[in-house]
């Protein structure tokens, strides 16, 4: 008998979100920290992208709503990390796709914008993107980086879509 994951309690449903967001910041961190890859700007946004959808699962995992309103409110949390994450990577695949003569030149890092600038400049420069982020350091079955977290994206903010409008 196969497994349905849409047939398990809702707090098991918001769960298995939360650990995968989970499971993709801790392999981010690994990539960054034992890989020594460090993330580029948007690569940041994208992890925090995924913190969003995480505490949004998370919140749904702990309170565990029984109407589908409730369970609405969680899943629209995690689909505004998941459409926030999904704008930031297909930024990044749109600049890892320009010919090299196209490509901005490298900034300062995501730490100086910070402090040198208010945020709404901070995000304007990063969204222009610049040389670090066309860069492909990491690739697995022949796509980026972003590109696997893009396909994660559309996956758990559809997930959530579909644990918000599951019956009851």
């Amino acid at each position: 008998m196969p497994i349905n994951p849409l047939r398990w309690p809702i707090r098991l449903q918001f769960l298995l979100g939360a650990l995968i967001c989970a499971a993709l910041l801790g392999y981010a961190l690994y990539v960054q920290y034992q890989m020594y890859l460090e993330p580029c700007p948007l690569c940041i946004f994208q992890r925090v992208a995924f913190m969003v959808m995480g505490l949004g699962f998370l919140a749904g995992a702990v309170h565990g709503p029984r109407g589908r309103l409730g369970r609405s409110v969680y899943a629209s949390l995690a689909g505004l990390g998941a459409i926030a994450g999904i704008v930031i990577a297909g930024r990044h695949l749109w600049l890892q796709s320009l010919p090299a003569d196209e490509v901005p030149a490298c900034g300062p890092g995501l730490a100086y914008l910070l402090d040198a600038f208010p945020l709404s400049d901070v995000l304007t420069k990063v969204f222009a993107g610049s040389g670090e982020c066309a860069k492909v350091d990491w690739t697995f079955a022949g796509l980026s980086m972003p590109a696997w977290t893009l396909i994660w994206f559309v996956l758990l903010g559809l997930w959530g879509f579909a644990v918000a409008l599951r019956r009851a």
